[in-house]
């Protein structure tokens, strides 16, 4: 029998870090090990009640089980637009400028398969999310990573990108508030972003899905008079309304922008179960006191106890921080922060990522996940403590 092969473009990827370190802490837990997982930002609450009922409302009536519209029921685009008017004060077409969609890292996906060809260049922060280089991977662009630097706030350094060949370059990923480093957004951070997008010709992609936690003042990059021209945003209802498994996210930007993913999304998949859909239009009308207790209060609490792990492996962060997570600097006496997570999960039975998978510039830095209760994370600063 001829031997069997995959596609070239598998050798570009390997497998998600998560993934293979999940099914190491799934055998260890076998083992009857007790692991704390302060990894994966996937919130551990549940969403509002509302949200709930109106999932199992509508999954309960006879229509609603059929293939629904790819473009989303008209209802949850203006829901969606509504939100944005209401939280970032942005106006949005919900006939044209709104697309519902799978979770916005399938939204990653569509988007470069609708802008990028293969052996097209788009830039990548570093430190930044792992799926935008391995999507740009699978679909044959070219990566150039810019570097962000603590020093520089995390934001991008505008002069060393002038000084790039850009002549190639067709996209730019950008994420703020900051993963993994927590660095947060400005209006004039985003107005530089714009203007360099505008004079150069390229796309830029804001990935904004923690702009409502730990953040009193959420921003998005419409808000810059023009943005929506060279601009797309994603967001997702995944961080800020509990719902990580749920798949609910959204794309927006102009309506020929919104076009060309749409045809992608049109070739992919076949629509969101309406039940989905409604329970989003619910979620999207959480009162602003369950956002205040969910997304500001309780990180608040855990945040504290985050800090103080930081403190007991001598790093050192940023209190300014926002975001779902706490990133810090690893002390220079620690071979890598891979060895320092190793560690710590070998001798004290607690998981913190390591930041070289966020790329090189994050190989001196961990990351721990806000989303595990106060009373484990004060078990895992007690685990901690005992190794020394």
């Amino acid at each position: 029998m001829k031997t069997i092969i995959p596609a070239n473009r598998l050798n570009t990827v390997n497998e998600y870090y998560f993934s293979i370190k999940l099914k190491e802490i799934a055998d260890m837990r076998a083992q009857g090990k007790n692991i704390i997982s302060l990894g994966i930002g996937s919130p551990d609450l549940p969403p509002s009640n509302e949200t709930i009922v109106a999932l199992s409302t509508s999954a309960q009536q006879k229509d609603a089980h059929g293939y629904q519209p790819h473009v989303g029921i008209h209802q949850l685009r203006k829901a969606l637009a509504d939100w944005y008017k209401d939280i970032y004060n942005v106006t949005l077409d919900p006939t044209s400028e709104v697309q519902p969609l799978m979770g916005s890292k399938e939204g990653i996906m569509y988007i470069s398969m609708a802008f990028l060809n293969p052996g097209d260049k788009v830039l990548i922060p570093n430190p930044g999310c792992p799926t935008y280089t391995s999507v740009s991977r699978l679909i044959g662009a070219e990566i150039v990573n810019y570097d962000l630097d603590e020093a520089n706030d995390w934001q991008p350094d505008f002069e060393a990108l002038e000084k790039m060949d850009l002549s190639d370059v067709k996209l730019m990923w950008v994420n703020y508030p900051n993963m993994p480093t927590g660095a947060n957004g400005s209006l004039p951070l985003f107005e530089k972003i714009v203007a360099f997008g505008k004079k150069h010709g390229i796309v830029i992609v804001h990935d904004n899905p923690y702009s409502l936690i730990l953040n009193e003042k959420p921003l998005s990059i419409f808000q810059v008079e023009g943005a929506k021209d060279i601009c797309i945003e994603l967001n997702s209802l995944s961080k800020s309304h509990n719902m990580p498994g749920w798949r609910m996210g959204m794309v927006s930007s102009n309506k020929q922008f919104i076009q060309w993913i749409l045809k992608v999304l049109t070739n992919v998949e076949s629509g969101v179960f309406k039940a989905m859909q409604d329970a989003t239009i619910a979620a999207l009308s959480n009162s602003k006191e369950w956002h205040k207790e969910h997304n500001i209060s309780i990180y608040a609490g855990r945040r504290r106890y985050a800090e103080a792990i930081m403190d007991q492996l001598g790093c050192a962060y940023d209190k300014n921080q926002v975001g779902m997570f706490l990133w810090g600097r690893i002390p220079d006496s620690c071979e890598s922060s891979e060895a320092l997570a190793d560690k710590i999960l070998y001798d004290a039975n607690v998981f913190l990522t390591p930041g070289f998978i966020f790329g090189s510039r994050g190989e001196r830095y961990v990351r721990i996940s806000l989303c595990c209760n106060e009373d484990m994370l004060k078990e895992a600063l007690e685990r901690i403590k005992k190794i020394g």
